[in-house]
């Protein structure tokens, strides 16, 4: 059984879930095309971070996208 782990930001209000019905398809029906199974076992996940519970170098997203548009 695929096991399928999707990870993006949650941002504006995250994904709708009509896009994430979407996108649950998709990923299961061109797993299924290339690699040759999961069209009816495929679990997908789909994780939304939110940008404060992430960063680089020492900030969190939040924090260098805030910076950022100050520029």
């Amino acid at each position: 059984m695929p096991f399928i782990n999707i990870k993006m930001t949650k941002e504006d209000g995250g994904a709708t879930t009509q896009q994430k019905e979407e996108l649950i398809k998709g990923v299961t029906d061109v797993f299924d095309k290339v690699i040759g199974r999961g069209a009816k076992t495929a679990v997908v996940v789909i994780e939304e971070v939110s940008t404060d519970n992430y960063g680089m170098g020492g900030r969190s997203i939040t924090q260098i996208r805030a910076n950022a548009n100050k520029t």
